[in-house]
């Protein structure tokens, strides 16, 4: 199964997101944090972050370019529960038993995302407020197309964790 982590091709996202995300770190598309933001919301580094940002599984800080990579059912699991832990703290779920088929639902999700490309291609994700809620637009630029061996800072294998 594939999943996504983020890639940094240069500091931007260093200055651009309130919390960037780390290299290397798993990544879903975290639109959720936006299901109830207004116009008035998007200003500044909030309005980067709606418009763009991928949300780290590890760190919670966003990223602009995720790349496809493989991932074991282990490490999924292990991540869902992460991110149902983040439901508790941030959004008020009631436990992590209780926030954990929306985690894994969310995982699958960005999993059903990443099934069709090969490993290394770049996604990228824009998003609008529509009168119905946020849209979500995806692109995938192939890894041939992206020449990421010349751009791509990715991490060595400790930082993998």
């Amino acid at each position: 199964m594939n999943l996504a982590r983020a890639i940094h091709f240069d500091e931007s996202d260093m200055r651009v997101f309130y919390a960037p995300a780390r290299t290397g770190e798993w990544c879903i598309s975290g639109g959720f944090e936006f299901s109830n933001w207004s116009e008035a919301d998007l200003a500044g580094k909030a309005r980067q972050a709606f418009a763009n940002g991928w949300l780290g599984v590890e760190t919670f800080g966003r990223v602009t370019f995720v790349a496809v990579t493989r991932i074991e059912a282990d490490e999924m699991e292990a991540l869902a529960r992460r991110l149902a832990e983040h439901f508790v703290e941030i959004y008020g779920a009631p436990s992590i038993e209780a926030a954990l088929e929306t985690a894994r639902e969310e995982m699958a999700q960005m999993a059903g995302l990443c099934e069709d490309h090969a490993p290394n291609t770049l996604l990228t994700v824009s998003r609008e407020l529509t009168e119905a809620g946020v849209k979500e637009s995806f692109r995938a630029i192939e890894a041939d197309d992206a020449g990421l061996e010349q751009f791509a800072i990715h991490p060595d294998g400790d930082a993998m964790g």
